[in-house]
């Protein structure tokens, strides 16, 4: 079944409104006629509005809203992806499968020893972008909400927004030799309770530099390991959040 999101404004009583891109989608890329039924989300809770089309209108698609069901599809946490920025276009794959695992937020960070640098303009573009991948990825693979990719922020900037969550998490090669082992990491996930949130930093290519490590320590952030290997900027983040669904996954 095809889903959409739209406005919670859009939900009115027994009938729901479609409006935007997704009218010309429904109506001339999947050929949907009346009567056949879509799933709808409002982007702001974890309801799904199964809906049959009524009106295939010029602008708009006039759905009758059939019944409400209670998902429960989102993880009890949240989670928040800071992910130093990579080259090429491998950020549109982390969110495409961030967002599969489970995200709340991706908070792109301009770490020291990142290579892609973005003015303003260049940014704003790459933001658009990749908001457009988390909400095509959030409609895939049928989550209740599109998770919010936020603006490009400095290391010190992230570190200070990431006291949104209870728990926060740098993952850093380094972290074995300061006597941050498996053990410690396995403790860490191990005490994750549903409803405590979670921030992860993930490096770009060359890693983070020690004095940002030094940062983060400073605010309350806990170097992990992730093991013997070195972990890719693309393979790092997936394989925490990968744990962290599996953990906390009811």
């Amino acid at each position: 079944m095809y889903q959409f999101f739209v406005q919670p404004s859009q939900i009115q009583g027994d009938r729901v409104i479609i409006t935007g891109k997704d009218v010309n989608h429904i109506k001339n890329v999947l050929r949907m006629k009346p009567g056949e039924e879509i799933a709808v989300k409002n982007g702001c809770d974890d309801k799904e509005y199964r809906c049959g089309i009524e009106v295939l209108g010029e602008d708009e698609i006039i759905c009758e809203l059939r019944f409400i069901k209670e998902e429960g599809l989102e993880l009890p946490s949240k989670i928040y992806l800071f992910q130093g920025l990579p080259k090429a276009d491998k950020m549109e794959l982390i969110l495409q499968k961030a967002v599969e695992l489970g995200v709340y937020e991706v908070i792109p960070v301009a770490s020291k020893r990142a290579v892609v640098k973005l003015d303003e303009k260049k940014a704003r573009s790459k933001l658009q972008r990749w908001q457009q991948i988390a909400e095509a990825a959030a409609k895939q693979s049928k989550r209740g909400i599109i998770p919010k990719v936020r603006e490009v922020m400095s290391f010190q900037e992230a570190a200070d927004y990431s006291r949104c969550a209870e728990v926060r998490l740098i993952p850093y090669e380094l972290a074995e030799e300061n006597g941050q082992g498996m053990k410690k990491t396995r403790e860490i996930i191990n005490g994750l309770k549903p409803g405590e949130d979670v921030a992860v930093f993930i490096g770009p290519e060359g890693g983070f530099a020690p004095e940002e490590i030094e940062v983060a320590c400073g605010k309350g952030l806990i170097p992990v390991t992730l093991g013997k290997r070195i972990l890719r900027t693309e393979t790092a983040g997936m394989a925490v959040l990968a744990i962290l669904m599996y953990h906390l996954e009811q």
